[in-house]
Protein backbone atom coordinates (compact mmCIF):
# COMPACT_ATOMS: atom_id res chain seq x y z
CA UNK A 1 0.00 0.00 0.00
CA UNK A 2 2.13 3.04 -1.38
CA UNK A 3 -0.35 5.52 -0.30
CA UNK A 4 -3.10 6.14 2.46
CA UNK A 5 -6.30 8.70 3.19
CA UNK A 6 -4.79 10.65 6.19
CA UNK A 7 -1.25 11.85 8.06
CA UNK A 8 -1.80 11.65 11.84
CA UNK A 9 -0.06 14.69 13.38
CA UNK A 10 0.09 15.41 17.11
CA UNK A 11 -1.83 18.42 18.35
CA UNK A 12 0.42 20.77 20.03
CA UNK A 13 -1.67 20.03 23.56
CA UNK A 14 -0.91 16.42 23.12
CA UNK A 15 -4.71 15.43 24.45
CA UNK A 16 -5.50 13.85 20.41
CA UNK A 17 -4.24 13.92 17.21
CA UNK A 18 -5.12 16.09 14.19
CA UNK A 19 -5.31 13.88 10.45
CA UNK A 20 -4.36 15.27 7.71
CA UNK A 21 -5.89 14.55 4.26
CA UNK A 22 -3.60 12.66 1.68
CA UNK A 23 -4.25 12.77 -2.19
CA UNK A 24 -5.92 9.73 -1.86
CA UNK A 25 -8.54 10.93 0.13
CA UNK A 26 -9.73 13.15 -2.24
CA UNK A 27 -13.31 13.25 -4.00
CA UNK A 28 -14.57 12.89 -7.39
CA UNK A 29 -17.79 15.29 -7.06
CA UNK A 30 -16.23 18.86 -5.86
CA UNK A 31 -12.74 19.46 -5.70
CA UNK A 32 -11.38 20.19 -2.51
CA UNK A 33 -13.96 17.57 -0.75
CA UNK A 34 -13.16 14.16 1.22
CA UNK A 35 -14.60 10.96 -0.71
CA UNK A 36 -16.87 9.15 1.89
CA UNK A 37 -14.64 5.94 1.75
CA UNK A 38 -11.94 7.93 3.36
CA UNK A 39 -14.98 9.61 5.83
CA UNK A 40 -15.46 5.79 6.91
CA UNK A 41 -12.73 4.36 7.06
CA UNK A 42 -10.95 6.99 9.79
CA UNK A 43 -14.04 6.86 11.97
CA UNK A 44 -14.09 3.19 11.99
CA UNK A 45 -10.40 3.42 13.11
CA UNK A 46 -11.32 6.06 15.40
CA UNK A 47 -13.84 3.38 17.31
CA UNK A 48 -11.40 0.76 17.32
CA UNK A 49 -8.66 2.73 18.86
CA UNK A 50 -10.87 3.34 21.76
CA UNK A 51 -10.11 0.88 24.90
CA UNK A 52 -13.81 -0.18 24.94
CA UNK A 53 -13.45 -1.64 22.16
CA UNK A 54 -9.96 -2.43 22.05
CA UNK A 55 -9.73 -4.56 25.53
CA UNK A 56 -13.17 -6.28 24.38
CA UNK A 57 -11.94 -9.05 22.06
CA UNK A 58 -14.86 -11.15 22.50
CA UNK A 59 -16.66 -8.84 20.33
CA UNK A 60 -17.27 -8.48 16.42
CA UNK A 61 -18.83 -5.74 14.28
CA UNK A 62 -22.23 -6.42 12.96
CA UNK A 63 -23.35 -2.80 11.98
CA UNK A 64 -21.94 -0.07 10.87
CA UNK A 65 -23.75 2.92 10.02
CA UNK A 66 -22.09 6.20 8.12
CA UNK A 67 -24.33 9.60 8.11
CA UNK A 68 -22.44 12.05 5.49
CA UNK A 69 -24.08 15.18 6.70
CA UNK A 70 -22.13 17.93 5.79
CA UNK A 71 -18.94 18.62 3.61
CA UNK A 72 -16.11 17.12 4.44
CA UNK A 73 -13.40 19.73 2.77
CA UNK A 74 -9.93 18.71 2.36
CA UNK A 75 -8.63 20.00 5.56
CA UNK A 76 -7.18 18.78 9.16
CA UNK A 77 -9.78 16.96 10.83
CA UNK A 78 -10.02 15.45 14.28
CA UNK A 79 -12.46 12.56 15.93
CA UNK A 80 -14.36 12.35 19.05
CA UNK A 81 -16.15 9.03 20.83
CA UNK A 82 -18.86 7.96 23.08
CA UNK A 83 -19.57 4.65 24.07
CA UNK A 84 -24.37 4.65 24.46
CA UNK A 85 -23.55 1.25 26.03
CA UNK A 86 -21.44 -1.17 27.62
CA UNK A 87 -22.89 -3.99 28.10
CA UNK A 88 -22.34 -8.07 28.76
CA UNK A 89 -22.65 -9.37 25.11
CA UNK A 90 -23.52 -5.89 22.99
CA UNK A 91 -21.47 -2.92 22.82
CA UNK A 92 -22.83 0.49 20.96
CA UNK A 93 -20.85 3.25 20.37
CA UNK A 94 -20.67 7.02 17.88
CA UNK A 95 -17.64 8.54 16.66
CA UNK A 96 -17.39 12.13 15.25
CA UNK A 97 -15.37 13.14 12.79
CA UNK A 98 -14.96 17.33 13.35
CA UNK A 99 -13.49 19.43 11.13
CA UNK A 100 -13.12 23.40 11.54
CA UNK A 101 -14.53 22.92 14.99
CA UNK A 102 -18.16 21.58 13.91
CA UNK A 103 -19.42 18.01 13.30
CA UNK A 104 -19.21 17.18 9.83
CA UNK A 105 -19.83 13.02 9.52
CA UNK A 106 -20.85 10.40 12.30
CA UNK A 107 -20.74 6.77 12.26
CA UNK A 108 -22.45 4.21 15.04
CA UNK A 109 -21.32 1.23 15.76
CA UNK A 110 -22.97 -2.16 16.95
CA UNK A 111 -20.50 -4.57 18.55
CA UNK A 112 -22.03 -8.36 19.54
CA UNK A 113 -20.44 -10.94 20.99
CA UNK A 114 -20.21 -14.30 18.80
CA UNK A 115 -21.58 -17.49 20.44
CA UNK A 116 -23.17 -21.03 19.37
CA UNK A 117 -25.81 -21.12 16.41
CA UNK A 118 -29.11 -22.66 16.76
CA UNK A 119 -30.65 -25.58 15.30
CA UNK A 120 -33.45 -23.70 13.55
CA UNK A 121 -33.33 -23.65 10.40
CA UNK A 122 -34.82 -20.63 8.75
CA UNK A 123 -34.76 -18.93 5.03
CA UNK A 124 -32.17 -17.17 2.70
CA UNK A 125 -31.40 -16.39 -0.83
CA UNK A 126 -28.58 -18.22 -0.77
CA UNK A 127 -26.73 -15.47 -2.26
CA UNK A 128 -23.49 -15.73 -3.74
CA UNK A 129 -20.61 -13.81 -5.81
CA UNK A 130 -17.68 -14.23 -7.81
CA UNK A 131 -14.23 -12.44 -7.34
CA UNK A 132 -12.93 -11.63 -10.52
CA UNK A 133 -10.87 -14.02 -12.31
CA UNK A 134 -6.60 -14.02 -12.32
CA UNK A 135 -6.21 -12.02 -15.51
CA UNK A 136 -8.53 -9.09 -13.95
CA UNK A 137 -7.88 -8.38 -10.90
CA UNK A 138 -6.34 -4.80 -9.78
CA UNK A 139 -3.09 -4.59 -10.94
CA UNK A 140 -0.21 -2.68 -9.41
CA UNK A 141 -0.78 0.81 -8.64
CA UNK A 142 -4.89 0.00 -8.71
CA UNK A 143 -7.40 -1.09 -5.79
CA UNK A 144 -10.30 -1.61 -7.73
CA UNK A 145 -11.70 -3.65 -10.49
CA UNK A 146 -15.50 -2.55 -11.47
CA UNK A 147 -18.14 -5.18 -13.21
CA UNK A 148 -21.04 -5.37 -14.94
CA UNK A 149 -22.99 -8.11 -16.46
CA UNK A 150 -22.70 -6.36 -19.78
CA UNK A 151 -19.21 -6.24 -19.84
CA UNK A 152 -17.50 -8.60 -17.05
CA UNK A 153 -14.57 -7.06 -15.11
CA UNK A 154 -12.29 -4.24 -16.45
CA UNK A 155 -10.41 -1.35 -14.16
CA UNK A 156 -12.36 1.42 -16.55
CA UNK A 157 -15.64 2.18 -14.58
CA UNK A 158 -16.55 4.08 -17.76
CA UNK A 159 -16.68 0.80 -19.59
CA UNK A 160 -19.85 0.25 -17.20
CA UNK A 161 -21.98 2.74 -18.21
CA UNK A 162 -25.29 0.48 -18.88
CA UNK A 163 -28.35 -0.41 -17.24
CA UNK A 164 -27.10 -4.10 -16.38
CA UNK A 165 -26.15 -4.83 -12.38
CA UNK A 166 -23.01 -3.90 -11.33
CA UNK A 167 -20.27 -4.88 -9.18
CA UNK A 168 -16.44 -3.98 -7.83
CA UNK A 169 -13.81 -5.75 -6.48
CA UNK A 170 -11.27 -4.04 -3.78
CA UNK A 171 -8.15 -3.74 -2.32
CA UNK A 172 -7.53 -2.35 1.46
CA UNK A 173 -6.10 1.37 1.12
CA UNK A 174 -4.61 2.31 4.36
CA UNK A 175 -6.18 5.22 6.57
CA UNK A 176 -3.51 6.69 8.16
CA UNK A 177 0.51 6.48 6.99
CA UNK A 178 2.32 3.87 8.25
CA UNK A 179 -0.39 2.02 9.33
CA UNK A 180 -1.77 -1.26 8.63
CA UNK A 181 -5.83 -0.74 8.20
CA UNK A 182 -7.58 -3.93 9.90
CA UNK A 183 -10.31 -5.61 8.47
CA UNK A 184 -12.82 -3.24 10.12
CA UNK A 185 -11.42 -0.39 8.88
CA UNK A 186 -11.24 -1.64 4.90
CA UNK A 187 -15.03 -2.86 5.15
CA UNK A 188 -16.15 0.62 6.95
CA UNK A 189 -14.70 2.17 4.20
CA UNK A 190 -15.88 -0.09 1.48
CA UNK A 191 -19.50 -0.06 2.23
CA UNK A 192 -19.33 3.38 1.04
CA UNK A 193 -18.36 2.14 -2.20
CA UNK A 194 -22.14 0.77 -2.41
CA UNK A 195 -23.11 3.66 -4.11
CA UNK A 196 -21.01 3.25 -7.08
CA UNK A 197 -22.48 -0.32 -7.28
CA UNK A 198 -26.49 0.53 -6.98
CA UNK A 199 -25.87 3.98 -8.68
CA UNK A 200 -24.01 3.30 -11.86
CA UNK A 201 -25.60 3.69 -14.49
CA UNK A 202 -25.83 4.30 -18.33
CA UNK A 203 -24.76 7.71 -18.39
CA UNK A 204 -22.42 7.19 -15.16
CA UNK A 205 -22.73 7.78 -11.46
CA UNK A 206 -25.22 10.43 -11.02
CA UNK A 207 -25.98 9.69 -7.34
CA UNK A 208 -24.85 10.57 -4.20
CA UNK A 209 -24.96 8.77 -1.21
CA UNK A 210 -26.07 10.66 2.24
CA UNK A 211 -25.30 7.73 4.53
CA UNK A 212 -23.89 3.53 4.16
CA UNK A 213 -25.60 1.21 6.83
CA UNK A 214 -22.90 -2.16 6.54
CA UNK A 215 -24.47 -5.25 8.34
CA UNK A 216 -21.50 -8.37 9.11
CA UNK A 217 -21.85 -11.60 10.01
CA UNK A 218 -17.78 -12.05 10.46
CA UNK A 219 -15.09 -9.99 8.42
CA UNK A 220 -13.11 -10.67 5.37
CA UNK A 221 -10.48 -12.55 5.20
CA UNK A 222 -7.24 -11.72 3.32
CA UNK A 223 -6.56 -8.14 1.67
CA UNK A 224 -9.38 -8.25 -0.84
CA UNK A 225 -13.37 -7.53 -0.83
CA UNK A 226 -16.29 -7.00 -3.25
CA UNK A 227 -19.70 -5.64 -3.47
CA UNK A 228 -21.88 -6.57 -6.07
CA UNK A 229 -25.68 -5.38 -6.34
CA UNK A 230 -29.12 -7.07 -4.71
CA UNK A 231 -31.81 -4.39 -4.89
CA UNK A 232 -32.34 -1.24 -5.81
CA UNK A 233 -35.19 1.20 -5.87
CA UNK A 234 -35.47 4.54 -7.49
CA UNK A 235 -38.00 7.86 -7.28
CA UNK A 236 -38.12 11.11 -7.23
CA UNK A 237 -34.51 11.93 -7.60
CA UNK A 238 -34.00 9.79 -4.02
CA UNK A 239 -32.60 6.01 -4.66
CA UNK A 240 -32.14 3.16 -2.09
CA UNK A 241 -30.15 -0.07 -2.99
CA UNK A 242 -28.35 -2.90 -1.33
CA UNK A 243 -25.44 -4.95 -2.58
CA UNK A 244 -24.15 -7.90 -1.02
CA UNK A 245 -20.18 -7.53 0.46
CA UNK A 246 -18.15 -10.92 -0.33
CA UNK A 247 -14.77 -12.52 0.09
CA UNK A 248 -13.29 -15.48 -1.64
CA UNK A 249 -14.86 -17.48 1.17
CA UNK A 250 -18.61 -16.41 0.29
CA UNK A 251 -21.01 -13.06 1.20
CA UNK A 252 -20.62 -12.09 4.47
CA UNK A 253 -22.60 -9.07 4.79
CA UNK A 254 -24.52 -6.57 2.94
CA UNK A 255 -24.38 -2.58 2.20
CA UNK A 256 -27.19 -0.21 1.87
CA UNK A 257 -27.02 3.40 0.85
CA UNK A 258 -29.66 6.20 0.31
CA UNK A 259 -28.88 8.63 -2.11
CA UNK A 260 -29.72 11.85 -4.15
CA UNK A 261 -29.47 12.75 -7.50
CA UNK A 262 -26.48 15.35 -7.85
CA UNK A 263 -27.58 18.19 -9.70
CA UNK A 264 -23.55 18.89 -10.77
CA UNK A 265 -24.08 16.03 -12.99
CA UNK A 266 -22.21 12.85 -12.79
CA UNK A 267 -19.29 11.92 -10.88
CA UNK A 268 -15.69 11.30 -12.58
CA UNK A 269 -14.21 7.97 -11.05
CA UNK A 270 -11.57 8.22 -12.97
CA UNK A 271 -10.22 11.31 -11.02
CA UNK A 272 -10.46 8.90 -7.84
CA UNK A 273 -7.37 9.44 -5.26
CA UNK A 274 -5.47 12.55 -7.52
CA UNK A 275 -4.68 15.78 -6.17
CA UNK A 276 -6.03 18.04 -8.81
CA UNK A 277 -8.97 16.42 -9.21
CA UNK A 278 -11.03 15.27 -5.82
CA UNK A 279 -11.75 11.84 -5.55
CA UNK A 280 -15.15 10.43 -5.31
CA UNK A 281 -17.66 10.22 -2.21
CA UNK A 282 -17.92 6.22 -3.12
Amino acid sequence: MSHAFFRAMPDPSGRTEILHPEPAASSGWIGGQLRGMAVGAVLARAVERESTIRDRTDLRPARWTLDLFRPVFMRPCTTRFEVVRDGRRLVLVDAILIQDDRPVARAGALFLRPGPSPDGICWSPGTTADPPPADREPSSGQNRVYFSEEEGWSPDPSTHHNAARTGIWQHPIAVVVGEQPTPFQFVAGLADVTNVVINLGSSGLEYINADTTLTLTRLPEGDEAGLVGLDRISQDGIAVGTAAMYDRKGVFGTATVSSIANARGPADLGAIGTSSSSVAIG
